[in-house]
């Protein structure tokens, strides 16, 4: 289900493709690691954007983020999804040493982008956003 403008990741860029067989071996290369979630091309807004938006940030931020692409939206795709606790596809997730640093998620602004990833770069790990479960005192 992919889509030219993602499939150009792999064939022009040479990004990493990250399975769950390969996610973790791509999350503990040194430095930071962004893993882009496009999900279903067909269906998720802005996928394609994102997917010409992220060489960009990497020749902006060159040499400091290694990108991989998560393709399978619906196996692999959806346990690391559940994983990293990201709510919306296309998703950016950056993960330095295997731990969570944060994630953008969806299209943004060229500014914001540089802003985020900048401090994104700066900040320490922390754990995923997960499912908030209300607590109920008796």
């Amino acid at each position: 289900m992919n889509h030219p403008l993602i499939d150009r990741l792999f064939d022009d860029y040479g990004y990493a493709l990250v399975t769950g067989d390969t996610h973790d071996e791509f999350v503990a290369t040194p430095g930071m690691n962004v893993l882009f979630f496009p999900g279903d091309p067909s269906t998720t807004k802005d996928a394609t954007d994102v997917a010409v938006v992220l060489p960009e940030l990497m020749s902006f931020f060159e040499g400091r983020l290694n990108a991989g692409v998560v393709t399978d939206t619906f196996g692999d795709g959806k346990t690391l999804k559940r994983h990293y606790g990201f709510s919306a596809f296309p998703s950016l997730v950056f993960v330095r040493g295997g731990e969570y640093v944060g994630a953008i998620t969806r299209i943004q602004d060229w500014a914001e982008y540089i802003d985020r990833i900048a401090g994104l770069l700066e900040a320490g790990p922390k754990r995923p956003p997960g499912f908030k479960i209300p607590v109920v005192h008796a």
